[in-house]
């Protein structure tokens, strides 16, 4: 069978999930079977791949979607906790304190506090934290969704202290020892690279949030409104980029995330506290009333403003769940501390299931969803909850969880069928990388334009940056060999993409809207995240294109054009806003009567 019909046919599933879940807007625990039944039966029928493997992938996905169940259980207990224990109404208040403003607080919640977490811990756990938080503050669920799958880019490359960068990408080029025999040096100097073009594209990243929000949830759906924050979204991004750029090529990969979005926040908070570059009073932007909302906007969890019940807490008493998540997290994801042995010492194994070389695994003591279970508890008693409360938080959270998991039940495993799609009687490769052969071939010289959405299809397949750069890091490495150019920036464009990806991840969206009870309107999701998407993977691979080519082909090249034209339009798209901003203004102004 040829390249291009087999590239086809394992783009069939993905389709599958475009078509019901994106295009027709099926919820995803209807549009996943399909998805799921497509993969098997090319595994099965084409692919020739023994049940008992496709069996053993099914139940490999199933391990893995019961982890994520737990870790969206934890996260909405403790959303819940916070809630009836009157620390949100708290949190609520101080950040109203530092502005009224959505705009302001989604950048600092979503992008910087988001980044923070990311760089802790990673694997969609900032969804887990920060889109609850802001449901908390009075967000629309689907708004507080969209905002934080968004910010799922810049940060996740150097995720889980650069589990993608430190594991992925090595783990992907190390099968191939003739490349080099110090893998570390290497994948340490990609990882500088990934930092740069990630600062350079993901500075628009926050202008984004705030532009989608005020388009898609604002009372004049305009992203102008958005927009107008422009100065203080630029300012937000430097704050963290510059920093993480900084740590990424001098510490290397392990911090990056994790410093840049803590020195980001602090400097932000700070300004933002001072009034710096802040939009003056009487701009200040809201939603419409609850009652206005699209009913589509709103999830299961409502959000009451529940009071402490003696009386009210204090700022540093509500906000202390979150702190101990983010020193918790740190604390058990550095490997100079003991905690990362002791945490991963107890791992539940199922080996070679069916006689397959497939083994699931998970160790229950590391999982984010253990730490959210234990800060509930904690805030149990520095809240002074009462049993009764406590109990509804329990009550609730389970509820919520298991609205979910009809989703997350079909959407790994179709994800575990994919990936172990290899080995087949056909003699044909994984499903991925036949797919990932078809578009190279046809691409040529242009490849680097093509590289990030390859890593974005991984990570969409498979909801992680990680296991895109396992999947394709050498498969990058090779094509960039092939083509003549420097070969760690193809793989570098690869790991950008593979974080990109997790903007429009299935599966990470199933998790970030369960925790707010939003199921059902994954599709929809989507389809608004595709735009920073496709903007992100685009920005990247004219940018590589132009890095990689320009020694030989000229500044002028297909790659500087596309950048070009794409700050260009970000200029134009600002000083046009604020021109039509100050018309209105001069038009609102009031006509003094001539006497």
């Amino acid at each position: 069978m040829s390249t291009g019909t087999l590239a086809l046919l394992s783009l069939l599933p993905i389709a599958a999930v475009g078509i019901f879940l994106v295009g027709l807007r099926w919820p995803a625990s209807k549009a996943m079977p399909i998805s799921y039944l497509v993969a098997v039966v090319l595994a099965l029928f084409v692919w020739k791949i023994p049940g008992a493997t496709v069996a053993a992938a099914s139940v490999n996905g199933l391990v893995v979607a019961a982890t994520l169940l737990y870790i969206i259980f934890g996260a909405i207990l403790l959303l819940n906790t916070l809630q009836e224990s009157g620390g949100i109404k708290t949190i609520r208040e101080g950040f109203i304190d530092i502005s009224p403003d959505r705009r302001i607080q989604v950048i600092i919640v979503a992008w910087l506090f988001g980044s923070f977490i990311e760089g802790s811990a990673g694997f969609g756990t900032p969804a887990a934290v920060a889109v609850p938080l802001l449901v908390g503050l009075g967000f629309p669920a689907m708004a507080a969704v969209v905002a934080g799958m968004v910010i799922q880019s810049t940060p996740v490359s150097f995720g889980a202290v650069g589990t993608p960068i430190l594991v992925g990408v090595q783990t992907g080029l190390v099968a191939d020892a003739s490349i080099t025999d110090n893998f570390l040096s290497l994948v340490t100097m990609i990882g500088g690279k990934v930092a740069i073009v990630h600062a350079i594209v993901g500075t628009l990243v926050p202008l984004f949030v705030v532009a989608l929000m005020t388009r898609f949830f604002g009372k004049n759906k305009s992203f102008r409104e958005g927009i107008k924050v422009w100065k203080f979204a630029l300012f937000a991004a430097f704050a963290m980029t510059v920093p993480y750029v900084i740590v990424a090529n001098v510490l290397g990969p392990e911090f990056p995330s994790l410093i840049g979005g803590l020195v980001g926040l602090a400097i932000v908070v700070f300004a933002a506290k001072k009034g710096f570059l802040m939009p003056p009073k009487e701009e200040h932007w809201d939603f419409e009333e609850k009652s206005k909302w699209d009913p589509s906007w709103t999830g299961k969890i409502e959000i009451g403003d529940i009071e402490h019940r003696n009386g009210r807490m204090s700022m540093v008493r509500a906000w202390m769940p979150y702190i101990l998540i983010g020193v918790f997290l740190v604390l058990t994801r550095l490997k100079a501390l003991p905690f990362l042995e002791w945490l991963q010492a107890w791992t539940v194994t199922f080996e070679n299931m069916f006689g397959t070389e497939i083994t699931a695994s998970f160790q229950p003591l590391y999982l984010p969803g253990t730490i959210f279970v234990l800060v509930s508890l904690i805030t149990f008693f520095i809240h002074q909850m009462d049993l009764g409360a406590y109990k509804r938080a329990w009550a609730h959270s389970g509820k919520t969880m298991i609205a979910a998991s009809t989703a997350l039940v079909f959407t790994v495993p179709m994800v575990q069928v994919f990936l172990n799609s290899g080995g087949g009687a056909a003699g044909y490769e994984r499903m991925p990388i036949v797919l990932a052969d078809g578009v190279a071939s046809l691409t040529g010289d242009i490849w680097p334009l093509f590289a990030p959405f390859i890593g974005g299809l991984g990570a969409f397949i498979a909801g992680s940056n990680t296991v895109s750069n396992m999947m394709f890091s050498l498969f990058q490495y090779d094509v960039g060999s092939q083509i003549g150019v420097d070969a760690s920036w193809i793989v570098a464009l690869q790991a950008v993409g593979g974080a990109a990806g997790n903007m429009i991840c299935v599966h990470n969206v199933v998790a970030a809207s369960a925790v707010v009870g939003l199921v059902g309107k994954e599709g929809d999701v989507i389809r608004k995240t595709l735009i920073p998407f496709f903007y992100y993977a685009t920005a990247a691979g004219a940018l590589g294109y132009s890095i990689v080519w320009t020694a030989e082909k000229g500044v002028v090249n297909i790659g500087t054009v596309i950048v070009t034209v794409i700050a260009a339009l970000a200029i134009y798209t600002i000083a046009t806003n604020k021109n039509k901003t100050d018309l209105v203004q001069i038009d609102q102004k009031p006509i003094k009567s001539v006497k």
